[in-house]
């Protein structure tokens, strides 16, 4: 995705399940360190997709976030449920993190091991 303005859907293949309909993709350096902060929501059926990532805190943020890592084929190495405001969490095998908001592992059921599916929406 060499678009710096590009927005994905993100469907969990495995599941049956989309996490989200509309994915920022934080592939700068200045995307990626802007991230999530200065937002004071994260509305359902969005996320952000970090790429490359393989560690994120939620430091300065002002809610909690669901977090997915994955590897470069799209495939999940470990999810981290409701991380509050004020922590750090890595996989350092990770090529990309996809921020989400929280309850969407629970909703989809989203788990190490599921193949997620990026599609590149169309800009409006």
């Amino acid at each position: 995705m060499a678009d710096a303005n590009a927005i994905v859907s993100v469907r969990n293949q495995t599941r049956g399940a989309v996490l989200a309909e509309s994915t920022v993709v934080a592939n700068t350096s200045s995307k990626r360190r802007q991230g999530l902060l200065g937002r004071d929501t994260f509305e359902p059926g969005s996320g952000l997709w970090i790429v490359p990532c393989e560690s994120v805190h939620s430091f300065g943020m002002r809610f909690p976030i669901d977090v997915v890592y994955l590897d470069r084929k799209r495939k999940v190495r470990k999810v981290r449920e409701h991380m509050i405001p004020g922590r750090i969490s890595a996989d350092l095998l990770s090529h990309s993190v996809l921020e989400l908001p929280a309850g969407t592992i629970a909703r989809t059921r989203t788990q190490p091991g599921d193949q997620l599916e990026i599609e590149r929406l169309d800009p409006q």
